[in-house]
């Protein structure tokens, strides 16, 4: 586990033990301003009974009352390589557990986790780890993202440990994770990338095209192969050119293709948000974090993967080349810069954070939504938007702390 040279966002001590909601007794959370799937219902109510919703309305009844907060949906990351201080592609079961608690702790009830580019045999080694950790509900599963990138559009990864997205090789990793690989990440313009493609969907595995020197004409192609995700657009591809238009106009306009986002005030200005926005609608984003080891944590040196990382004021950067190398960001930030700064809709930004990246992962049927059902994970936001509670399937990870 690294070790940062200040603190910043450390998560505080008295939140990191779940506390059952109810004891039998249905948990009433009234007052509030609900977003529902059907748009945000004023002085709403959430029933939560043993890890569940029960219901959305319960009138008359009288429980712990939110007046002046915003519940919403748990958050759902889907591209995320650790907080807390911890790495995924590293750490012992201890501080894999450490990164995901950290995340809990700033709403994001549902993580996939993503390794960076390293020998095939120890991201195979990897993905058996936190396969045993998505087997237990820790985590939703596994992205790869890497070694099948371009060297041309590597960030931060290791040019030495690249390689083409040959068939065999996807398989090795597929199978490694034990039916737990949820998104692949590579450059479908290399040899092999198109036959990945094809490989992956036939495992029902997201084919997400990221860290890639492709054409518009070859990302549509593997848009057609079956690729349905751009891996954090705009950075690690070519820029959007009038003549050239590259990746970025082929993964806006497609309507089968859901465009990541992280959305930080550094991985982007604030016009391409709004483009991807325009273009793609609210439909087709999902927020994430691309965090590494200092989300939550603080400033300082740290390893991703064999290259080391600079953390300084929140920006993490290579110390050799100054690539930005992930983020310190969790999704509690996004959703309030995108709310109060970016002046998104909190319906959209919901969408975004929740049941876009659910829908994606396949389990909107049980996370990303508050309806009954559903597992009770959500959040609670104050009229500022700043965190107050978390709740994952029925027990409080935080709060709710009210004033």
């Amino acid at each position: 586990m690294a070790t940062p040279t200040g603190a910043r966002g450390t998560a505080r001590p008295a939140t990191t033990h779940p506390q059952p909601a109810t004891a039998g007794a249905p948990l009433v959370l009234t007052g509030a301003r609900v977003v529902l799937p059907t748009g945000t219902v004023e002085n709403g109510q959430v029933v939560v009974e043993g890890t569940r919703v029960a219901a959305t309305s319960a009138p008359g009844v009288q429980g712990v009352d939110l007046t002046g907060h915003w519940i919403v949906p748990g958050f759902v990351d889907i591209h995320n390589h650790g907080g807390g201080g911890a790495s995924f592609t590293s750490g012992t079961v201890d501080e894999v557990l450490q990164g995901i608690r950290t995340h809990r702790l700033h709403g994001t009830t549902t993580l996939v986790a993503s390794t960076v580019t390293g020998d095939m045999d120890f991201l195979a080694h990897r993905a058996g780890l936190l396969s045993e950790l998505a087997e237990q509900g820790e985590i939703a599963g596994i992205h790869f993202e890497g070694p099948f990138i371009s060297p041309c559009r590597k960030g931060a990864h290791s040019e030495e440990l690249l390689r083409d997205p040959q068939p065999a090789d996807v398989r090795k990793l597929i199978d490694a994770a034990r039916g737990q690989a949820r998104m692949l990440t590579l450059a479908t313009e290399l040899p092999g990338g198109i036959d990945s493609v094809r490989l992956l969907v036939e495992h029902g595995v997201i084919a997400a095209v990221g860290h890639t020197d492709a054409t518009y004409e070859q990302t549509a192609e593997a848009i057609d192969a079956g690729a349905t995700v751009a891996t954090h657009l705009f950075n690690a591809m070519p820029t959007l050119g009038h003549r050239s238009p590259g990746p970025i106009a082929a993964l806006l306009e497609d309507e089968r293709v859901t465009v990541e986002l992280i959305n930080d005030g550094t991985h982007l200005h604030p016009a391409a948000l709004e483009l991807a926005f325009r273009h793609a609608g609210a439909e087709r984003v999902a927020f994430i974090t691309d965090a590494m080891d200092a989300a939550g944590f603080g400033d300082g040196r740290y390893m991703l993967g064999p290259l080391e990382v600079e953390v300084s004021e929140g920006v993490a950067r290579l110390v050799e080349g100054g690539s930005i190398a992930g983020s310190t960001l969790t999704l509690d930030r996004a959703f309030k810069r995108a709310v109060t700064i970016d002046r998104l809709p909190v319906e959209d930004v919901v969408r975004a954070l929740s049941a876009n990246p659910a829908r994606l992962l396949g389990v909107d049927d049980r996370i990303g939504s508050l309806e009954p059902g559903k597992d009770a994970d959500l959040v609670v936001l104050d009229a500022d938007f700043d965190l107050k509670g978390v709740m994952r399937r029925g027990e409080w990870v935080v709060g709710p702390q009210l004033d």
